[in-house]
């Protein structure tokens, strides 16, 4: 057997999904394959300093940063300058998955449908502001900061001083501020793996006991969500489900892996919530648990990743990188 792949983990980061982000990579060191793999740990600091040289020893790099400087295209674009090939979407498929109001555009452009929405700078908000935003949204409204995730700064405000507070623990986060209606329905994840030729898992639905699947029901309260893996759906809204998410995946110019959030109302209408270009990849998360229900176990997810990623570099090392 040759020398084993060095896949550098990098994990941490600024965000507030730092926390997150730790017990990713953990998961994802103990499930690679020792017989194929040498995992060089890579801790990006809350102050983002991080070890450059053990990044240049990488082979392919796997990030599991979440959030704002680790998913939205600023890690992605130092691999592009440093030449390595890398797990997950570029700068631009990474930049717009985190950009909820941007994404929602592109969306829209591809006749891919969303929620109503408004966004704002938070500076920008006043109270003539948050009046309109109630007359077209209509309470309970839902206010986050325009790039995080993990429910991270996320509030559901039932009435005008919730909204103001939403307000300010929002713009604790992001400069924008993005407030979107409620829908009613079924929330449905469905996980995304592949390049050119991207493919879906088998729905799940998230079943929350909390008003909305925060940040304390997707990672403290153990109790807080069910995941029903496989969600209980006919044959055809199943099919539905994996098309909107094909199409959502290619609209926003992603690549290797993603999950993408939707609704399906009362109404029996799809509508996208959001992708999530970095899923987590804890034992209770929802991406690898979704591809273990599509017959790919967590070990051999991880290997598919790390091909997408190789296969993607030689594409690019195949483009003519001057005009001799």
């Amino acid at each position: 057997m040759g020398r084993k792949i060095r896949v550098g983990l990098v994990f941490g980061g600024r965000s507030g999904e730092h926390e997150v982000s730790v017990r990713s990579a953990q998961s994802i060191a103990d499930n690679l394959d020792s017989n194929k793999y040498q995992v060089v740990k890579i801790l990006i600091e809350k102050d983002g300093s991080m070890d450059i040289e053990q990044l240049r020893r990488a082979d392919v790099v796997f990030p599991v940063a979440h959030g704002t400087f680790g998913e939205d295209g600023c890690l992605q674009g130092l691999l592009e300058i440093m030449d390595k090939p890398y797990v997950g979407a570029g700068v631009l498929g990474s930049a717009v998955g985190m950009d909820k109001d941007v994404m929602k555009r592109l969306l829209i452009q591809a006749n891919i449908p969303v929620a109503k929405w408004e966004v704002a700078k938070k500076w920008e908000v006043s109270e003539m502001f948050l009046k309109m935003v109630v007359a077209r949204l209509k309470f309970p409204v839902f206010v986050k900061p325009a790039n995080l995730g993990s429910s991270v700064g996320v509030t559901k405000a039932h009435d005008i001083a919730e909204l103001r507070q939403a307000v300010q623990i929002a713009g604790q986060y992001d400069t924008k501020i993005i407030f979107e209606e409620n829908i009613a329905g079924r929330e449905i994840e469905v996980a995304m793996l592949g390049n050119d030729r991207p493919e879906a898992s088998v729905p799940g639905e998230v079943i929350t006991k909390h008003e909305f699947y925060d940040y304390e029901a997707k990672y403290i309260d153990e109790n807080g969500a069910v995941l029903e893996i496989p969600a209980k759906l006919p044959k055809i809204a199943v099919r539905e489900a994996q098309t909107m998410a094909i199409r959502t995946f290619r609209a926003l110019e992603c690549a290797g892996m993603g999950r993408v959030d939707m609704f399906l109302t009362t109404r029996g209408r799809w509508v996208v919530s959001e992708i999530n270009t970095l899923p987590g990849f804890t034992s209770i998360s929802m991406y690898p648990k979704l591809w273990e229900a599509s017959g790919w176990p967590y070990a051999k997810l991880l290997d598919r990743l790390i091909d997408s990623a190789l296969e993607r570099k030689k594409q690019r090392d195949e483009l003519k990188r001057s005009y001799n």
